[in-house]
């Protein structure tokens, strides 16, 4: 504030730059970040772009038994879930502190 109880408009919208830069940046660490999921003790391993991408479906053969297809499909399931977990984790980790910031008093008025 100003002198006199007013906003500084320029202030504040320099602080809504630095503010939407460092929310940009942490997004395209978002999209850039690959995060790991398991299930089953590691016998089956998803890695994934914290986007939700899959990249890689990792299955340790012993697992693969013809007469139970159900338990594969689970621990898949759950490999891919356990992963999507860690990758909402990165995205909360990178973008909570600027959210905070918002309510925080970051922006003066707001």
């Amino acid at each position: 504030m100003q002198p006199g109880g007013e906003f500084d408009i320029q202030q504040l919208m320099a602080q809504a730059a630095q503010m939407q830069q460092a929310v940009m940046a942490a997004q395209q660490e978002i999209a850039e970040a690959e995060v790991e999921g398991e299930a089953g003790g590691g016998l089956v391993k998803a890695r994934i772009k914290a986007t939700g991408e899959v990249l890689a479906l990792t299955i340790d053969p012993k697992i693969v038994d013809p007469e139970d297809v159900d338990t594969l499909q689970d621990l898949i399931i759950g490999a891919i879930n356990n992963a999507m977990e860690t990758a909402q984790q990165v995205a909360a980790d990178r973008l909570g502190p600027l959210a905070g910031g918002l309510g925080g008093g970051a922006l003066p008025g707001f």
